[in-house]
């Protein structure tokens, strides 16, 4: 008896197996390509399985073609090791390209079954399977000019019967039922058609009363068009019958069919199927047999995501199915039309959503209003967050309390306001701060000093200041959330939002999805109450990155990042920005301020002097620079730039005009032996 044991034994437990088939040269336990199939990264290797004891192909990149050495050989010859006859047929050819003389031709035992008994004959299992398999015979032919037409009708080409084993047949012989020999001819009015494969044919025989007949062992799961899918595709069509397939494929079309539309679909098919295609979808005949049957099967694979497509057919017998579609003169257009009308339907509450949010050009949307800008450059808008950060002592609440006290004013009179132009409050909108860390006493004396700022000997009603240090943390975000709400209706709008200590929202500044959740809900608020939402963050930047998840989310959402450093000399504070959305942050000027004693409050200084500014960006840019050379040391020039894009969070046109003051500095140079590639400068 062959058995599976018996081959192991004599291939070292598989090794063997694998060394014979595999031309290309590989070594146990190191990455190669899959012979399997068109691999382009190595990415799968041979290793030595402790549980079963057994040599196996693991691939990391495609989890189908992974298994023992049974399954590669059998992938080889297109066969399924999970059906028994196949593995008997997979043993056999192992058996014999290997020399290994264990084969007696009386079956096997041993593959997902249980071992047989001494009193079980061991030729049971392949006299069981020679029963079930019909004898047959056939020849082919070429087609002639009526069958090609008969195809070409659905829009069928010669290369896609080919592609599928569609074969015109000349006669075939078989037995009937009771063992009675007999066959069939091709006739012009009568012509044969064959589905082929290595171990049946399915005939088909468009006008005879008997339209299907089978040769040898239809499988269990049998599948058309199965081994023409490609490895990833957007969507499969699941039809009534081969013809289907064929005329969807020579469309440019995926599509399988079962053996009939009654059959039951596999969910294993089916699953491994939802992981290579986005859209699974049913497309049955219009009679009432397909209709039943595709919502039957609908509702059975619901779970998977499978869907039905409903064809605008009458369901007759020549207007049912998608090859009578594309015979009636209907193209891969309208076709698609109603592929998009089937998407509708599918997606219709979010499209109706979605719709209010595109943008019409005809009715262009209203200019975001500037709050706060620095010389011609808008770091806040209406819509948007203005982030702010810098360590303690910096001067921070004093730069935030200036832009709280140009906020409420209602004229442009004459503050200082640390450098920044914020716009006055014409139309008496609330002004709100949200303050997460200081007590109500040093609160009270913040506001008190922001007043004097604002050169006001009382608090104006539209200034709303809250100490939320007594709230847990889940509490916070609902307060802002709900009080912005109603203080938006009580004074028909907001005009600036001041949230110092964002980090106290959240229970961890590094916990990526609560990180997300906040910024995300701040920016909508942002958005619906048409203000703008200042975060202030209660740490150093790293370099030209904000740390933490919550900080990358700040980088990617905010309109600009202001931070607030002291400069050589402690006793002033320097306003630089790290990032603005529209041009960039080394262009913004460097603000100064100190405190002044007789005033009683910080005062702005002016701008650092040019000399300054070009000293910080060559500065920054030789960070950038050391950054980007860190781990490479040849780089091209898209590649510098898609990473100064990155690390910056600037555009593309940004990152090449900084490629080009880094190359006059000599921060980058050319590499002498090849021009194509930079390499670091002087830094």
């Amino acid at each position: 008896m062959l058995r599976k044991e018996e081959i192991l034994s004599r291939t070292s437990n598989g090794l063997n197996v694998f060394k014979h088939y595999i031309k290309t040269p590989w070594r146990v336990g190191r990455n190669f390509l899959n012979p399997l199939y068109e691999d382009k990264k190595a990415s799968c290797n041979i290793y030595f399985d402790r549980n079963s004891g057994t040599y196996r192909m693991k691939d990391f990149g495609n989890d189908d073609f992974s298994g023992d050495c049974f399954f590669f050989v059998a992938k080889l010859h297109a066969l399924d090791c999970r059906n028994r006859y196949d593995f008997i047929e997979t043993l056999k050819i192992i058996d014999r390209d290997m020399s290994l003389g264990l084969s007696n031709n009386n079956g096997i035992a041993g593959y997902n079954e249980k071992p047989m008994t001494t009193t079980t004959k061991a030729s049971t299992l392949y006299e069981t399977a020679e029963k079930k398999i019909r004898p047959y015979s056939f020849q082919s032919k070429e087609f002639t000019a009526e069958e090609l037409a008969f195809w070409q009708n659905f829009g069928v080409r010669v290369d896609i019967l080919s592609l599928f084993n569609v074969c015109s047949v000349r006669d075939f012989t078989s037995e009937n039922g009771d063992g009675k020999s007999y066959t069939l001819y091709s006739t012009q009015i009568e012509p044969i058609f064959g589905y082929k494969s290595k171990r049946y044919i399915k005939l088909y025989r468009p006008f005879s009363k008997i339209r299907f007949l089978y040769g040898g062992s239809i499988v269990d799961n049998y599948c058309f068009g199965l081994e023409q899918l490609p490895s990833k595709g957007d969507k499969v069509f699941i039809t009534g019958g081969e013809k289907d397939v064929l005329s969807l494929s020579a469309r440019g079309l995926h599509a399988i069919c079962f053996n009939s539309e009654t059959a039951t679909i596999p969910k294993s098919i089916i699953r491994k199927l939802s992981f290579r295609f986005k859209h699974i979808i049913l497309l049955y005949d219009m009679d009432k047999t397909g209709l039943s049957s595709s919502a039957k099967h609908e509702k059975d694979l619901k779970d998977l995501g499978v869907k039905r497509l409903l064809l605008p057919l009458s369901g007759t017998k020549n207007e049912k199915d998608i090859s009578d579609y594309f015979s009636m003169g209907n193209t891969y257009e309208s076709f698609m039309k109603l592929f998009l009308e089937f998407l509708d339907t599918l997606y219709s509450d979010t499209m109706t959503l979605l719709k209010s949010c595109e943008i019409d050009f005809n009715n262009p949307p209203e200019s975001s209003q500037e709050i706060i800008s620095a010389g011609d450059v808008p770091l806040g808008t209406q819509g948007n967050i203005l982030c702010i950060t810098g360590g303690e002592g910096t001067g921070k609440s004093n730069f935030i309390a200036a832009l709280i006290a140009g906020s409420i004013r209602k004229e442009k009179a004459e503050i200082d306001t640390l450098g920044m132009t914020v716009s006055t409050n014409n139309q008496n909108k609330a002004v709100l701060l949200y303050d997460t860390e200081q007590s109500e006493v040093q609160l009270f004396k913040n506001v008190s000093n922001l007043l004097k700022r604002a050169k006001l000997n009382y608090k104006p009603e539209v200034l709303k200041a809250f100490s939320l240090t007594g709230m847990s943390r889940n509490e916070r975000l609902l307060a802002i959330v709900q009080s912005m709400d109603r203080f938006h209706y009580q004074y028909s709008g907001i005009q600036l939002v001041m949230i110092d200590g964002i980090a106290d929202l959240v229970h961890s500044a590094n916990d990526e999805a609560e990180s997300i959740r906040i910024i995300d809900e701040l920016y909508r608020l942002a958005g619906i109450y048409k203000t703008c939402i200042v975060c202030v963050l209660h740490y150093i930047p790293n370099g030209l990155k904000l740390r933490g998840h919550l900080g990358s989310e700040l980088q990617r959402k905010a309109a600009a990042i202001l931070s607030i450093e002291l400069d050589n000399d402690p006793s002033i504070s320097v306003v630089k920005a790290l990032k603005v959305r529209e041009g960039s942050p080394l262009d913004v000027p460097l603000m100064q301020f100190s405190w002044d004693k007789e005033a009683g409050m910080h005062l702005y200084l002016g701008e650092k002097p040019r000399q300054e500014k070009e000293k910080r960006k060559e500065k920054e840019l030789e960070i950038v620079a050391k950054s980007i050379f860190s781990t490479q040391s040849h780089l091209t020039y898209m590649d510098i730039s898609e990473k100064i894009q990155e690390i910056m969070d600037v555009k593309e046109r940004t990152s090449k005009s900084y490629i080009r003051y880094m190359r006059e500095k000599e921060i980058i140079v050319k590499d002498p032996s090849n021009d194509t590639y930079f390499i670091k400068g002087k830094i």
